[in-house]
């Protein structure tokens, strides 16, 4: 297992063990895992994710930020997801289907903006990828 697959199962344990709560960097932020399936190769993952929820227009909706710690490429999870347009998510102690889609313009600058402003480390990952790619946002929405 490489380095970032060892850091994820720590983390994947964490949240398990802690009824979706972790600690270290990401102590009180929102947490959810999601699985996903490889557009390519089949396999099966389950990434842990910072997430923001639609507190205000629906409460079946979350988002999820495609930053890659403000890398120039977009993780491999976005594509798989995208591909996909449905995915298994564990929030809490709970599991749910949901459908993935992408929000553009208006609502995801109005998204990410929000997030960046929660969490100051979206601001700076912006700030890396400013010229480079647009951060996609991606609305998981409950089915």
């Amino acid at each position: 297992m490489s380095a970032p697959d060892d850091w994820n199962t720590q983390i994947i344990n964490e949240f398990r063990a802690n009824g979706g709560r972790v600690g270290g960097n990401f102590e009180g932020a929102p947490m959810v895992l999601v699985h996903h399936t490889g557009r390519k190769t089949g396999k099966q993952s389950v990434t842990p994710m910072m997430y923001l929820p639609d507190d205000d227009d629906d409460p079946d909706t979350i988002y999820v930020f495609a930053s890659k710690a403000g890398a120039p490429t977009n993780p491999a999870w976005y594509y798989n997801l995208t591909a996909a347009g449905t995915a298994q998510i564990e929030l809490g102690t709970d599991t749910h289907t949901v459908s993935v889609s992408e929000v553009t313009g208006a609502d995801r600058d109005r998204i990410f903006s929000e997030q960046a402003r929660r969490y100051p480390g979206f601001a700076d990952y912006e700030k890396k990828t400013a010229g480079i790619r647009t951060i996609p946002v991606l609305a998981l929405k409950r089915t």
